[in-house]
């Protein structure tokens, strides 16, 4: 089960599609040397080590769907289907910050071990009480408390998560749905403040010891810019502490900490519903901008292309150069075409963006109508799309 296979019908109905290796499941044919059947980011631990499957391997991927939902991608997914098979399991699963009252739900059904998974009964009254604007049950909240959402988190999101309808915004320390459970969250959070606090002071003291061991009359500048071959070199220090310098060189500013690096994506569509002949003329044909901001210099950015059904467009994973010294904003464009003889082909585009840090930019809808001559019998042509090619191209802003 992935988000490619949920279907909508325009009536609201929820289709599920592609019971192809179910349908096959023990046949012989089933696989090839060296080939991997399914989605690997979809797969269940037992499945991926080999061992039978069961209903627990279909709430798995229920779980991982639901994930990507909330979150924008799968929890496991990297560059490589062994990768990905390895993650799945051996890496612990990233709390879904943006879940809100869906994040119990999400975690009970993603545990490795099968028989420890949120049971399939449960799991759908707790969606269905989700899904009418309440709560999971108590018992699935106590198994898996909400993850907290705590500034510095190693994945940060473009834009905050959103309240669910009857539910608080989220605060700094989380909280379940029961007054005596948010008392108690906010009990915890201030605990874990004071020991965060504590730790900093700490850290802070032990740094400014061994900085200064030895001399006490060097000053705070001058522990600050110190480096180890200064220490360990006694003629060096004497020479330095005859005639101290200002302000830092070029070295020790290159030791400092930098600001923690940020990207930003904007995303701009034009001429996104085309009617006429197919494939559309370059000058007709749907087209992208993403523009890319840095928050600082040298970056590489790897980002892709990609469709509302998960499709990548124009290669795959890219990269985009920030030098030293150059602009901190630069573009890159995409152009959707279609080889298509007849039929409407409709679709949202995205930017993701992997490294330096995961985001992605908003959604832009677009369609592509290929009109053809009803032919002279009166019969209409098939309403059916191949697939859609692009053209990129990258600039510097």
């Amino acid at each position: 089960m992935k988000p490619a296979n949920v279907l909508i019908a325009n009536d609201g109905r929820i289709v599920l599609t592609d019971f192809g290796i179910a349908m096959v499941e023990g046949s012989s044919a089933l696989t090839m040397t060296g080939e991997v059947i399914g989605s690997p980011e979809f797969l269940a631990p037992e499945r991926a080590l080999g061992r039978t499957p069961g209903p627990e391997s279909d709430l798995w991927s229920l779980g991982v769907l639901l994930y990507a939902a909330v979150e924008g991608h799968s929890p496991f997914r990297h560059d490589t289907p062994l990768s990905t098979l390895r993650a799945i399991v051996d890496e612990e699963l990233p709390p879904p910050y943006r879940a809100g009252p869906l994040a119990p739900v999400i975690e009970g059904l993603l545990r490795k071990d099968p028989a420890q998974r949120l049971p399939a009964e449960q799991a759908e009254r707790d969606l269905r009480a989700i899904g009418a604007g309440g709560s999971p049950s108590a018992d699935t909240v106590r198994a898996v408390p909400f993850p907290p959402t705590l500034p510095g988190r190693p994945e940060p999101s473009p834009t905050p998560p959103m309240p669910f309808p009857g539910q608080p915004a989220p605060s700094g320390s989380g909280g379940t749905t029961r007054a005596t459970g948010r008392d108690r969250d906010r009990r915890a959070g201030r605990v874990l403040v004071a020991g965060v606090i504590a730790l900093a002071l700490a850290v802070g003291g032990l740094t400014y010891a061994l900085l200064n061991r030895g001399d006490g009359s060097q000053n705070n500048d001058r522990g600050a810019g110190a480096s180890t071959p200064a220490e360990t070199e006694p003629e060096n220090t004497a020479s330095e502490k005859s005639s101290p310098s200002p302000t830092p060189s070029e070295s020790e500013s290159e030791r400092s900490s930098p600001p923690p690096q940020s990207v930003r994506v904007g995303l701009d569509g034009t001429r996104t519903d085309y009617s006429g002949a197919c494939p559309p003329p370059g000058a007709r044909a749907p087209r992208f901008t993403a523009t890319f901001t840095v928050g600082r210099l040298p970056a590489e950015v790897r980002y892709r292309w990609v469709t509302r059904d998960g499709s990548e467009l124009d290669g795959g994973w890219k990269t985009l150069s920030f030098p030293e010294g150059d602009g901190r904003t630069r573009q890159d464009a995409v152009t959707v075409t279609t080889e298509a003889e007849s039929g409407t082909f409709e679709n949202e585009i995205s930017v993701e963006v992997r490294e330096p840090v995961r985001t992605t930019s908003e959604s832009v809808p677009f369609s592509i109508t290929c009109e053809t001559e009803t032919p002279t019998g009166g019969a209409s042509p098939s309403p059916s799309v191949s697939g859609s090619d692009t053209e990129s191209d990258t600039d510097s802003g």
